[in-house]
């Protein structure tokens, strides 16, 4: 861990490590060596087209995923929870990816501690679930999984405005709207440890979707334009499909979010 560099080598490097367990466990070292300045130089390396992914969950076409059933008996459970965990990992390569695809000279060095806590924060989520999958009997890479998330950022790669509008504003975003219902669920079912768990990530992703908002809007104020009517036009072109309620007003807000932004008429 001490050869590694700069910043942006080492999210390199997580970006290519193909074993889920272990990209989201270094993760969380190397956010470590960042916070605690033993990585202190950004620099300057460039992302791999996609990240390495694992051998399995074997994956899927969005349209081609196995529909997930309602209730909570144990299998539709673990359905569950392994997308959360799918999910999560994807997020920790969209954290490590915007840190290395987009870093400049130029740009605040809270731009990158912002992102290296998220970062971080995707990796504790991801082992959480992926712990709670193996108590419950299963584990990640169990079932199939889409690869739709990586889509988005294929789409937005040329442009770190396009990118923060879509992945932490809109899919972020709707993770706020339907993990309440999700933790209900469990809660319904009796297995309160899973709810506990999808809680954390709840109340942490408040905050990632904070961040997006917030380097929208400074990366919009850097090129002279306005947030709202920007983020519009960009969600007009690059998200597939409407905005579709119900919305968690209150969790949107704290994360500054206004109704606005998705409201629409």
């Amino acid at each position: 861990m001490a050869n590694l560099g700069t910043l942006t080598e080492a999210a390199c490097a997580m970006l290519l490590c193909g074993e889920a367990q272990d990209k989201a466990m270094r993760s969380r070292e190397w956010a470590n060596l960042w916070q605690s300045g033993a990585i202190q130089d950004v620099g300057a390396a460039c992302p791999p087209d996609r990240p390495a992914t694992p051998e399995q969950p074997t994956l899927l076409l969005p349209r081609d995923m196995p529909r997930r059933r309602a209730g909570g008996q144990l299998q539709n459970r673990i359905a569950l929870l392994h997308a959360v965990a799918h999910i999560e990992l994807n997020a920790i390569n969209l954290a490590w990816d915007i840190i290395c695809r987009f870093a400049s000279d130029d740009m605040p060095r809270k731009f990158f501690d912002d992102w290296v806590q998220v970062a971080d924060e995707e990796a504790k989520h991801f082992l959480l679930i992926e712990s709670r999958l193996q108590e419950l009997g299963s584990y990640y890479g169990a079932l199939p999984a889409h690869d739709g998330l990586w889509q988005a950022a294929n789409d937005t790669a040329h442009s770190l405005l396009a990118r923060l509008a879509i992945v932490p504003m809109v899919f972020e975003a709707r993770g706020l709207d339907v993990t309440p219902t999700m933790i209900n669920k469990f809660k319904g079912a009796g297995d309160h440890q899973s709810a506990a768990h999808l809680d954390v990530i709840y109340q942490e992703e408040i905050g990632h979707v904070a961040v997006g908002k917030k380097w929208f809007d400074w990366q919009c104020l850097r090129e002279g334009e306005e947030s709202l009517p920007t983020w519009h036009a960009l969600v007009d072109r690059y998200f597939a499909g409407k905005l579709k309620p119900p919305f968690n007003i209150e969790a949107r807000t704290q994360a500054n979010l206004p109704e606005a932004y998705y409201l629409m008429e």
